[in-house]
């Protein structure tokens, strides 16, 4: 994504002030600038100031990253209400069958107001229970944020997405199943997103709408981002597993995108967070491969380095407490 001038917002204001003042717009400004000897002031497009946003939205709440928060926000403190995961059916057309799907609500949620969504996805041989498990402390922590003002409220969506009309869970770490697991991107648009916004409150559009998971989840969420910029405003990875783009040498996945696909032309993110441990032996070196792939195409993201933590819940946690406190700011 270039990199526009770092001031255009602050510019544009006064740009439109004076247009309307005068009652007649840009054209004019350009000719009386013109008539001066003055350089012509340059029209600002809508896209332009978008992507300004966008950045500034990063670069701003980005600062708030933190490597390992502080233990305690993993754990029940006195007078906090601690809301639980309740799993939900809904009917998938893409799978052809039930699907089970955990949902967390905020402490007080209301009909009468509409809230954020954010989906996290589970790895490779999981399940929708895996993220919802008291050792992950995702209730908990998010409890601990919204009594702390850290976080904006919000309902939180664990779906099953492994998704495929003939098998109806993983067998194995080959290619079909990982094209089921590629499969999810249309269970996710046809399906379970028109189920939440029909079950519960919620607040539509891409800045209302985030999405993050692990290793395979992770891979799944970055390639549902990069397809779908105009759905989700907040993307993010950790650990993710290696297929996003073509391994060389592996019958695994010939690669769901190019790396030239992956950055946006449009509908840039908000916010994008890559967490990886550089001590994981499961997905290596893949996350730190996309990575560089995103610098070398201009793509802005915020990449988050864990130490001492694992491919498991330890780097999880991090991940998700970073992300939790940085989306639906906008």
């Amino acid at each position: 994504m270039a990199r526009k001038n770092k001031y255009i917002c602050s510019i544009l204001p006064a740009v439109l002030l004076m247009a309307s003042l005068t009652g007649c717009g840009g054209s004019t400004m350009k000719d009386s600038a013109n008539d001066k000897g003055e350089e012509p002031v340059t029209e600002t497009t809508e896209e332009e100031v978008q992507e300004e946003e966008v950045m500034s939205y990063m670069e701003k709440y980005g600062e708030l990253l933190v490597t390992k928060p502080d233990d305690s926000i993993y754990k029940e403190q006195e007078g906090t209400s601690y809301p639980e995961f309740t799993k939900y059916t809904y009917y998938s057309t893409t799978a052809e069958r039930d699907t089970n799907v955990n949902v967390l609500l905020p402490p007080d949620y209301s009909e009468e107001k509409k809230y954020p969504v954010l989906y996290i996805l589970h790895g490779f041989w999981d399940n929708e229970d895996w993220m919802a498990r008291p050792v992950v402390s995702l209730n908990t922590m998010l409890s601990n944020l919204y009594a702390l003002g850290q976080a904006e409220e919000m309902i939180v969506v664990l779906p099953y997405i492994y998704c495929s009309k003939d098998m109806a869970y993983c067998t194995g770490m080959d290619l079909q199943n990982s094209l089921n697991y590629d499969n999810f991107i249309n269970d996710l648009t046809t399906d379970l997103m028109p189920f939440i916004e029909s079950t519960f409150s919620v607040a539509t559009g891409r800045e209302n709408t985030a999405i993050t998971g692990f290793s395979m989840g992770g891979r799944e969420s970055l390639f549902i981002g990069f397809e779908h910029p105009e759905l989700f405003g907040y993307i993010g990875a950790v650990c993710p597993a290696p297929g996003l783009t073509e391994v060389k040498n592996s019958a695994m996945h010939p690669g769901q995108m190019t790396e030239e696909e992956m950055m946006f032309e449009e509908n840039a993110p908000y916010l994008l967070l890559v967490s990886a441990s550089n001590s994981d032996g499961v997905v290596g070196s893949s996350p730190r491969g996309y990575h560089n792939v995103m610098e070398k195409n201009g793509t802005d993201h915020l990449w988050h380095e864990l130490s001492d933590t694992g491919h498991d819940h330890s780097s999880v946690k991090p991940h998700l407490y970073n992300f939790l406190r940085l989306i639906f700011k906008k």
